[in-house]
């Protein structure tokens, strides 16, 4: 969502595309363009086939997964779910949208254990929290095993804009901020019971916990429309964890102007 309210962006997985939307009219107001290589040449409504007929872009079904903008509300981040066909080595690209422009650049993100990406949201104006995970746990009728959140850091990353092949060297700096099945393991859910599809991220308002007000961040998983999995109840979940300044420095919340809500009829809860 833009900072006045007005606004909001959605990538899409398939285009890849992204948009701007009118929160007032719900009219799409803009297309912002990407790159070139971001995108297949043939499209086809069955992934087999659409893969099989390129040897640039997207892999089917895993285009601009997730979608994030910077506090200052000046620039979005979008994230490719998966390495392009032309890529190797496991790297998948974070593409910045100048919003007032719309100028892009493009950065490597190195996988570390994780079959892909799926969400990714903004620390501060430079800093990113991406969601990596594979495709284990409820949902999959398997054991929950890698579900991911790295800090990165744009800062000074090289733009690997009509680059190809292994960009492994131009990787923006990495850290693990939180592995989300020791964290849920440690609650008493078992990795049987951990969603396979952890695909959404979103700081939350402050909370009291003990008298001290800390940070929220949701994390959200995405069942597929499917209700149970072999008789086990599979369903949407938010799993909110609090954590402080010093858990993640630089942390910078993204201001909304409330008024803006209440002139677009939005109510409070």
């Amino acid at each position: 969502m833009s900072n006045d309210g007005l606004s909001v962006f959605i990538s899409d997985e398939y285009g890849p595309y992204v948009y701007q939307f009118d929160r007032p009219t719900g009219h799409r107001i803009r297309s912002f363009k990407l790159p070139d290589e971001l995108a297949v040449k043939n499209l086809s409504p069955v992934g087999s086939t659409e893969i099989s007929g390129n040897t640039v872009g997207r892999i089917a079904n895993k285009g601009m997964e997730g979608l994030a903008i910077t506090p200052d509300g000046k620039t979005l981040v979008g994230v490719m779910q998966a390495p392009l066909e032309q890529d190797t080595n496991s790297v998948i690209r974070l593409v910045s949208i100048d919003i007032r422009t719309g100028v892009t650049h493009e950065y490597a993100y190195q996988l570390t254990t994780g079959s892909g990406v799926s969400d990714i949201v903004a620390i501060n104006n430079h800093e990113l929290l991406l969601d990596e995970r594979d495709g284990k746990g409820l949902g999959d009728g398997s054991i929950a095993k890698v579900k991911q959140l790295f800090r990165v850091d744009l800062t000074g990353a090289a733009d690997i804009s009509g680059k190809s092949g292994n960009l492994s060297a131009f990787a923006v700096p990495k850290a693990l901020f939180a592995n989300i099945v020791t964290a849920l393991n440690a609650k008493g859910i078992t990795g049987d019971l951990v969603p396979a599809k952890i695909e959404g991220t979103a700081f939350g308002p402050d909370v009291k916990v003990g008298g001290v007000t800390r940070h929220t961040l949701y994390i959200a998983n995405d069942n597929d429309f499917l209700s149970s999995v072999n008789g086990v109840d599979n369903p949407n979940k938010f799993f909110v964890f609090a954590f402080d300044d010093a858990d993640l420095p630089g942390f910078l919340p993204q201001p909304v102007r409330e008024q803006e809500f209440l002139e677009c009829g939005f109510d409070f809860f």
